[in-house]
């Protein structure tokens, strides 16, 4: 069964790029990524660029209306995902809980509608 894992964290919480931190914390995004490639359980996956380069889209009244940044202001903001194809829930936790940002963050698991 399909899986998506959405990646949420907090954007000022991830170590800077370029320091200790911030390059064992990409290495444990490698080391994640190569896993579940090995496995063959990676149907897709990316990073996302910041949230202050967000659009908003929403339609009212037949109008068109944008809005900078995202839907609504939390504290975690959508930062990627992977897109697995697991045995079941339980094998889509195990993974999603070997995901470097579920230390700081969270991670939401959606199981993929399929249509006929």
């Amino acid at each position: 069964m399909e899986y998506l894992l959405l990646i949420y964290a907090n954007e000022s919480d991830d170590p800077r790029p370029g320091t200790p931190e911030g390059d064992a914390f990409m290495n444990a995004y490698l080391a994640y990524t190569e896993e579940v490639q090995q496995k063959k359980l990676t149907l897709g996956s990316n990073a996302l660029q910041p949230v202050s380069t967000a659009t908003t889209v929403r339609v009212r009244d037949g109008k068109t209306q944008t809005t900078d940044g995202p839907f609504v202001e939390t504290k975690e903001q959508l930062g990627g995902y992977y897109l697995l194809n697991c045995k079941d829930l339980d094998e889509a936790i195990e993974y999603a809980a070997k995901i470097p940002s579920a230390k700081h963050g969270s991670i939401e698991i959606r199981p993929v509608l399929k249509f006929d």
